[in-house]
């Protein structure tokens, strides 16, 4: 290779080496460009209050399948007709129009969305009046109690202040979300939606006989009598699985008691078994008032009221992702609120807690 060629494939290489970089530098920029872009409503810490004109969301959807399915002069003219009906509507109408709020609530073991609820239910407590609803569409199978139990409180929150609550449940409100779904002035299900299993269960594995055979031994040291109860690596004892009953029964207790206030028409002896219904059953036990979908709800509601969509974005780091699913494993309690259905990783997950509200 002559000297020309070499300073021919050094300058191609610095060229791809430059045009790399800045390509990099380019996408870098239009990263951070979306992370604080958006509604312009970021705080610092890039978390924002977004909401959605679901009306308008609905009238675009229902132009789009009359611009598909319309001759294109039948449409325009339907369009302009349509606008001048709704000046005319606008004018007539009072500003004070009633609103709907709509909130997202999707739970997992521990609530890791009751962080965003409490920031919604704190903005919609400054703006909403009595004469406004809110809509949480609820899907939950259960969790810990001290994480449920702070999303039913949020959800309290607006009661107490006398604004309508709504929850409607498609998928599944068992257990603990159904502890949620409790405090509503009306509770709505789709036909096969899961709706109950009011009750409190306990597993975890002992792997006590396993050390020994292995030669291994653990100790528990603890100050307090009934510190721990039953453990993983230890020898449990009766007196610990009898405490462990004891704590299960109260909890259980205090389940049906929280229930039975805001659902006092419920037979619980009949629905605080562990048992779950779907809509149809859950309305005649009174688990409901209603079977009917969200959607539905929405689409009636739309003609009288003015509909948002309601949701706070938080943003988390890789680091606390990572961190908060160490806390799972680390969080010192131990009683779980639990929906029917059981997966693998939600098992392990009550093993490594102890017990469980099913």
């Amino acid at each position: 290779m002559t000297i020309t060629d070499a300073l021919i494939a050094y300058g191609l290489f610095v060229a791809k080496s430059l045009t790399l970089v800045a390509a990099l530098g380019l996408l870098a920029a239009l990263l951070f460009r979306a992370r604080r872009g958006g509604s312009g409503d970021d705080d610092e810490d890039g978390h924002r209050l977004e909401v959605v004109d679901l009306n308008h969301r609905f009238e675009q959807m229902t132009d789009a399948i009359k611009a598909a399915s319309l001759p294109p002069k039948l449409y325009k003219k339907g369009l302009k007709v349509e606008r001048k009906a709704e000046k005319a509507k606008a004018k007539a109408e009072q500003i004070d129009k009633r609103r709907v709020f709509v909130v997202d609530f999707h739970g997992d073991l521990m609530a890791t969305e009751v962080g965003a609820l409490r920031e919604v239910v704190s903005a919609l407590l400054t703006a909403a009046s009595d004469r406004d609803e809110v809509l949480v569409r609820l899907e939950n199978a259960g969790g810990a109690v001290h994480e449920h139990g702070l999303a039913a409180a949020q959800l309290l929150r607006l009661r107490r202040a006398g604004i309508p609550l709504t929850v409607a449940v498609d998928k599944v409100a068992a257990s603990g979300g159904y502890l949620m779904a409790c405090v509503a002035n009306r509770i709505l299900a789709a036909p096969f939606a899961v709706i109950g299993s009011i009750g409190v269960l306990a597993e975890l594995p002992n792997f006590h006989r396993l050390l020994q055979e292995k030669g291994v031994d653990f100790e528990l040291h603890t100050a307090g009598e009934h510190k721990r109860t039953l453990t993983l690596f230890g020898e449990n004892t009766e007196e610990g699985r009898a405490k462990l009953r004891e704590q299960l029964e109260d909890t259980h207790g205090q389940f049906k008691v929280f229930i039975s206030r805001y659902r006092e028409s419920l037979d619980l002896g009949r629905v605080a078994t562990g048992e779950y219904w779907h809509g149809e059953q859950a309305l005649e036990l009174g688990l409901i008032d209603a079977v009917q979908t969200s959607d539905d709800y929405l689409l009636a509601a739309r003609a009288e009221a003015d509909l948002f969509k309601v949701r706070y974005r938080a943003r988390k780091r890789p680091l606390e992702r990572l961190l908060g699913s160490f806390g799972l494993i680390a969080s010192p309690a131990h009683l779980t609120l639990s929906g029917p259905i059981r997966a693998v990783t939600r098992r392990v997950g009550r093993w490594l807690k102890g017990a469980a509200l099913h």
